[in-house]
């Protein structure tokens, strides 16, 4: 169909009908999301904590003891290792009241699932959802000892997680802040949501961090002071494998708070970001489509028909391939050791070709993983994306992976690797091998 930037009474009209529909529904006070088609709150989540509530109100699920001992069932139960265990102690959550350097707040993590918590205090979990992206609840383990816990949907969580910080989507993020010993973060000096892109030097203020034994600085470990209305900020010098000297570690699950499940939180984070975004750009459109094509008097079709349209859609394909290839990504300083009980659990869920090859290889040395192409591949929330988004998708990525222009836009990642992870993904990921057929060429041998 021609291009609707060709007509200008229909590009009036298409223009009108935008004004009603994104910018309407911020002059009405509500964000994007919580507007038809994705109605974010309004639509209940299929997602694991629905089915773990109805086992809980069935009785089937019981845990008791205290509250430690809840939080280690939950974890089970959402399948996420306690070795994923991060520790931030800067009051920038929910439960800030709660929070101190001596006292911090610890977060575990699989890759659909997030779990938060301060001893004496609710448990916060998010949970990835495939069409509404993360889900925020909160649940307070006395009830537990009451016979009734309840999973409560936080919409609070929202004034953080569905603002400016994730550019106004439900979005899941890693803060970097300059903490006071109190751990109060001296906003004034700024803050950094942490992605793959941050430079190492510029992360983990407010966080601790153990199974690092560089020599590059990064904010970690260490606090910052307020002189007149000048920073007084120096990098911690220690590189400590646990956190005794910091805090009483017997109250939590784990001593650690470890680098490289901090590197993967952060990608994680940004990816999960950005597919939520994609998809609920590419639904809007679609459903502004439809719109326009009901008031034209035109067949209906999900696939792009108009300019602008299209638009859209390629903007926010290319932003999933570039995210998923890590273009942009910093370069990692030597010394990211990590602790090998993150390490076995990351890579115990690896899906490996016969060759034992997996996206879940780590590398740490200069980059995060082995192979340029992100684990979260195989989620359940770029699997629902719309079809025609997905088909973009998938084209653009084995474009990328095939390449062989030196000055391309994924010229970053070699040859070799690039063959590498197109053999993973046509042998472990069952969509990308219906899509890309036997025919790509086979993966040369290190």
């Amino acid at each position: 169909m021609p291009s609707l930037f060709f007509f200008r009474p229909r590009w009036s009209a298409f223009a009108a009908l935008l004004a009603l529909g994104p910018a309407g529904a911020a002059a009405q006070g509500l964000p994007d999301y919580e507007k038809p088609p994705v109605s974010y709150s309004a639509t209940a989540p299929a997602d694991a904590i629905a089915g773990i509530q109805r086992r809980l109100d069935a009785g089937e699920l019981k845990w008791t003891g205290d509250d430690r001992a809840v939080l280690a069932a939950l974890l089970a139960e959402l399948q996420v290792p306690v070795s994923s265990q991060v520790v931030v102690f800067s009051k920038t959550s929910l439960q800030r009241g709660r929070i101190q350097p001596g006292h911090p707040r610890v977060i575990y993590f699989s890759d659909d699932a997030y779990v938060g918590w301060v001893p004496g205090g609710l448990m916060e979990v998010t949970t990835i959802d495939p069409t509404l992206g993360p889900v925020f609840y909160s649940i307070d383990p006395r009830g537990f000892s009451r016979g009734a816990p309840k999973f409560v949907r936080d919409g609070e969580c929202l004034s953080c997680h569905g603002g400016s910080f994730v550019r106004d989507v439900p979005g899941v993020l890693v803060r970097s802040v300059f903490p006071a010993r109190n751990g109060e973060p001296l906003l004034r000096f700024g803050s950094t949501v942490v992605d793959d892109q941050t430079p190492f030097g510029d992360r983990w203020g407010g966080w601790y961090v153990t199974g690092y034994h560089g020599t590059a600085p990064h904010r970690g470990n260490a606090f910052a002071a307020e002189t007149g209305d000048q920073l007084d900020f120096k990098p911690a010098a220690e590189r400590p494998d646990e956190l005794s000297a910091f805090f009483d570690t017997s109250a939590y699950l784990a001593p650690t708070s470890d680098v490289v499940a901090l590197l993967v939180l952060e990608h994680q984070t940004s990816m999960h970001n950005t597919v939520t975004r994609a998809a609920f750009s590419a639904r809007r459109m679609i459903a502004y489509q439809r719109g326009l094509q009901r008031t034209f008097k035109e067949p209906e079709t999900d696939e792009p028909a108009y300019d602008s349209v299209r638009s859209v859609f390629n903007g926010a394909a290319q932003d999933i391939v570039d995210r998923l290839l890590f273009r942009g990504a910093t370069e990692l300083p030597a010394g990211v050791d990590g602790s090998a009980e993150f390490l076995r659990a990351y890579a115990a869920e690896a899906k490996r070709t016969k060759a034992g090859r997996s996206l879940r290889d780590l590398e740490r040395k200069g980059r995060l993983y082995a192979y340029r192409c992100s684990p979260l591949i195989y989620s359940a929330s770029l699997a629902a994306i719309p079809e025609t988004l997905k088909t973009l998708v998938f084209t653009r990525l084995r474009a990328a992976l095939e390449s062989d222009d030196p000055n391309g836009r994924y010229a970053y990642i070699p040859a070799d690797e690039r063959r590498w992870v197109l053999e993973i993904l046509l042998e472990t990921h069952p969509e990308a091998a219906r899509r890309w057929s036997a025919k790509a060429s086979p993966a040369a041998r290190p």
